[in-house]
């Protein structure tokens, strides 16, 4: 049959990745550097990754295609967690398909699995900004504020951790550490790849951990709104890894940026796999 699904100008794709956390259903993969349209069942056609693609190399067209499937797309959705789950059911919603949106949950409910949705209707500014704050993993610590430096042991390697938490998903907006910081915004595998992170990049600096790649993008941009907003950031660096899936780090911060409105100072840094820094 004939419908509407996406088209990749591969002429055009230049591997960068930013398309592939946006696109929930799984329908693009990386192959040979650039991002592959793998499966008609799994395209809905409606483009959520075409805004997001720098080089304007997705579009839509209408051509012979598989019948999307949507309970082969929710089979492939869940094993990437909750998260992907909320933004699949999102994407669904804020384009009226009402149809998939119903076997989306009727998959859910078959299958046992809480519909994350739900759980927005409990949250509220501040308070959805703040999960788990019950837990003592994510009570916030300022270890700036308790540190003596006068009796400091000498040691060959100094950690320069200034607070707790650090993951974007925990840290609310109204951190007090947050106030007039210089921010350290990073990927999670950086602090494993390159070893001198404690010393050239967190010194004096406030940190922010995220994955582009396996967490809410949408969810970090708004998070980052409000940081930016509220909080009179002076500097901002940005600090990810080479791999194409990481850049998409960079374009949620200066996607935020640009709603707070704020003309913070901003300097990206890129990590190689190998540990090296390629770009500053």
């Amino acid at each position: 049959m004939k419908r509407k699904i996406i088209k990749i100008d591969e002429n055009l794709c230049n591997g960068c990745g930013i398309c592939m956390p946006n696109c929930p259903e799984g329908a693009l993969q990386m192959i040979d550097g650039k991002a592959r349209l793998v499966s008609d069942l799994f395209c809905d056609g409606l483009g959520a990754c075409i805004g997001h693609c720098p080089q304007g190399a997705i579009a839509i067209e209408e051509r012979e295609a598989e019948d999307y499937d949507e309970r082969k797309v929710m089979g492939n959705i869940i094993k990437q967690g909750e998260n992907t789950i909320k933004a699949h059911l999102k994407h669904l919603k804020e384009h009226n398909q009402t149809e998939y949106f119903n076997q989306a949950i009727e998959f859910l409910k078959v299958n046992n699995i809480k519909n994350p949705l739900d759980l927005e209707k409990q949250k509220e500014d501040s308070g959805k900004f703040c999960p788990f704050s019950g837990c003592p993993g994510s009570r916030i610590i300022d270890f700036n504020e308790k540190k003596d430096k006068s009796t400091s042991k000498a040691v060959k390697s100094n950690p320069e951790l200034r607070q707790w938490p650090v993951q974007l998903m925990l840290v609310p907006p109204t951190a007090p550490y947050l106030k007039d910081s210089d921010l350290l915004i990073t990927a999670d595998c950086v602090p494993f790849a390159y070893p001198g992170f404690h010393q050239d990049f967190l010194k004096v600096r406030v940190l922010l951990v995220g994955c582009p790649k396996l967490d809410d993008t949408d969810y970090y941009k708004e998070k980052l709104v409000h940081i930016f907003k509220l909080n009179n950031i002076k500097t901002i660096t940005c600090v990810h890894m080479e791999v194409p899936c990481c850049f998409g780090l960079e374009h949620i911060i200066k996607s935020a940026l640009k709603e707070a409105g704020t003309n913070t100072t901003y300097k990206d840094i890129t990590i190689g796999i190998k540990g090296d820094i390629l770009t500053q």
